[in-house]
């Protein structure tokens, strides 16, 4: 008869099991699971074919943080598909210019002012390849503040949202679009009739008599002036032979007279010179003249007298005249 299994024994191996499990998690997950990280959502315009749960998430080629949950939501009213990614970024990573990390955001409020700081700032994600062979992709976070800011406004669980732009690739894919787009709405039916009936005319031009005629004509113009040019080549070089000779026997002319009229030059600098001299002389002798010729000067007063004589002798004179017989009769 077999004996029987004790319970205790049991359960302790249970409780054995159990810790050895949780030590090797703690162990070999290197303390990932007591680190409290944050969680952001994302909405891909984008596929997500090649992006799984566990991919890593990357600040400009740095892994902040990684995937975690990526679902579909089906909006029955509006037939639409959203797909949010969710994300959680370790703050541990992140660290301040002091070299601390950044303090874990606790409450919702301060979740949301976090990701409305990482917004203003420029910050949106992009899914990249990892790898062409496998086409496994990541989330790629860099700041692009002239892009602009497309949020959908919808509540995933009461995460903060953060905005994302499409990728490289469909980025080209849109532009091809709106090209072929406008392409398409352009009236090429029309562009094409037009186009034959330029042609049509083009060729009705081309191969006119009119034109043929201008083109001798022009062809005439053309032989007629190269004529013309070669002529004015031909009388332009002794002319400007002439010229030349004529400057240079200028410029000769010029310099014998400059040769000729130093001399004179010199000459008349010194008949000024003694003009100046002389007329500084008469200066001074008009200076003596004028005060010989002074009013109180005795030279001025012998003129007066003689004046007065004067006018006394033709008083004299104009009496005898009238009365001639005072000589002999005295005046009366």
């Amino acid at each position: 008869m077999s004996k029987p299994v004790n319970p205790y024994t049991i359960g302790a191996f249970l409780v054995g099991s159990l810790a050895l499990l949780i030590a090797a998690i703690l162990i070999f997950g290197g303390g990932q699971f007591l680190k409290k990280k944050t969680e952001f959502v994302i909405y891909f315009d984008s596929a997500l074919n090649g992006l799984n749960v566990g991919a890593p998430v990357k600040l400009q080629g740095v892994q902040i943080g990684t995937v975690k949950e990526i679902s579909l939501e089906l909006d029955q009213k509006a037939i639409s598909i959203t797909k949010p990614v969710v994300i959680e970024i370790d703050p541990a990573v992140l660290v301040d210019p002091s070299g601390q990390s950044l303090h874990t955001a606790l409450t919702l409020k301060q979740r949301k002012q976090n990701a409305k700081n990482l917004i203003d700032a420029g910050i949106k994600a992009q899914l990249q390849t990892q790898s062409l062979l496998t086409g496994l992709l990541y989330v790629e976070f860099n700041f692009f503040p002239n892009e602009p800011v497309k949020l959908t406004g919808l509540n995933y669980k009461d995460l903060p949202e953060l905005p994302s732009i499409p990728t490289t690739a469909d980025q080209l894919k849109n532009t091809a679009d709106e090209v072929l787009n406008k392409f398409r709405q352009l009236p090429i039916e029309d562009i094409v009739k037009d186009l034959a009936l330029t042609l049509k005319e083009i060729r009705i031009i081309a191969t006119s008599d009119e034109l043929k005629k201008n083109r001798v004509a022009l062809a005439k113009s053309l032989d007629e002036t190269d004529k013309l040019i070669a002529n004015l080549n031909r009388n332009l070089v002794p002319l400007v032979n002439n010229l030349n000779s004529t400057v240079t026997d200028t410029r000769t002319m010029v310099q014998q007279f400059t040769r000729d009229m130093r001399p004179v030059l010199t000459s008349s600098e010194k008949t000024l010179n003694t003009a100046t001299s002389i007329l500084l002389e008469s200066r001074q002798t008009l200076g003596s003249v004028d005060a010989l010729t002074a009013p109180d000067a005795p030279l001025w007063q012998s003129l007066e007298a003689l004046r007065s004589a004067a006018q006394s002798t033709k008083d004299l004179t104009d009496y005898l005249e009238r009365h001639p017989d005072s000589i002999i009769y005295g005046k009366e």
